[in-house]
């Protein structure tokens, strides 16, 4: 499906106007925050419906919906982070739990700004290989697999206080693979941090808590990536009819995952995941979709 450019920037989601934004604003909140790929569903979806391609940098700037969501479910872990960080600056305990925390998201979020940095022209640019359906078919297969095994190896019993800086650098590196659509940035992340032998909903937390910094530098990266392309008034106005609706949506994403993960395992998603990956890549080999 063809892409629009503003000054090399794909900007695909200006032509689908507010009302189609609006609804893919609600599903890129509800994909952004489960693990399987928003990306993934703000291209798949509107090759469903015969819409143009929204763009990557849409998918990129509508983190900034899932972020406010992020902050506000785990606001009380935030608060406590922040105070016994500046606990430590004062007493010099840097080995408490809080300092060591903040120290392995920072480390832990390094690999995939230097990822960012690298592939950034490739992965804006108009007409994106990494935006091909058989790319995120194959990923979202590939990541459904791995999640499936982690359940089935993992013990589940480390606590999120256990977390060490090794487990946050292993789960940073993970983040990485979130730069290609389909595989899902809480879908890497929170496999990784599985196989580290995490409880399914500590797992998901710092998934949560890692991806903060991330989220956040992608999100405002893409808006003065938009502003210096020259993004004219009706594409900001259509952009933040996305973000309204993604933001509503990310709050019953969010809540979702954690109640599933505390009650239940993440099998549900593995299912999907498995699903999605097989009827894209059936869908492209047949010439279903393109």
């Amino acid at each position: 499906m063809a892409s629009v450019c503003t000054s090399g920037v794909d900007t695909g989601f200006v032509a689908l106007g507010t009302t189609k934004v609006a609804v893919l604003g609600v599903i890129q909140g509800i994909t952004e925050l489960l693990p399987i790929s928003s990306t993934a569903h703000m291209r798949i979806v509107p090759a469903l419906l015969g819409w143009p391609d929204p763009g990557s940098a849409f998918s990129a700037a509508m983190q900034l919906a899932a972020l406010f969501a992020v902050v506000t479910y785990f606001w009380s872990d935030l608060r406590d982070l922040a105070c016994g960080s500046l606990r430590a600056v004062r007493t010099g305990d840097y080995g408490a739990h809080a300092p060591r925390t903040v120290l392995g998201i920072i480390l832990g979020t390094l690999p995939i700004v230097i990822a960012g940095v690298v592939l950034k022209d490739k992965l804006n640019a108009c007409g994106s290989a990494f935006r091909d359906l058989w790319v995120i078919g194959a990923a979202s297969l590939v990541m459904g697999m791995l999640l499936a095994v982690a359940e089935l190896i993992s013990r589940h019993t480390r606590s999120f206080e256990q977390i060490k800086l090794g487990d946050a650098i292993i789960v940073g590196l993970a983040q990485v693979g979130a730069l290609i659509p389909g595989v899902s940035r809480s879908g890497s992340t929170l496999t990784a941090a599985m196989f580290l032998g995490l409880k399914r909903e500590d797992a998901a937390r710092f998934s949560f808590l890692l991806g903060l910094p991330a989220i956040f530098a992608a999100g405002v990266k893409e808006l003065l990536v938009l502003h210096q392309a020259g993004l004219d008034a009706q594409g900001w106005i259509v952009l933040g009819v996305g973000l309204l609706t993604a933001s509503l949506s990310a709050f019953v994403a969010i809540w979702t995952l954690m109640k599933v993960m505390e009650r239940l395992s993440a099998w549900p998603f593995v299912f999907y995941r498995i699903a999605m990956g097989t009827f894209l890549l059936v869908a492209v080999a047949t010439g279903l979709m393109s």
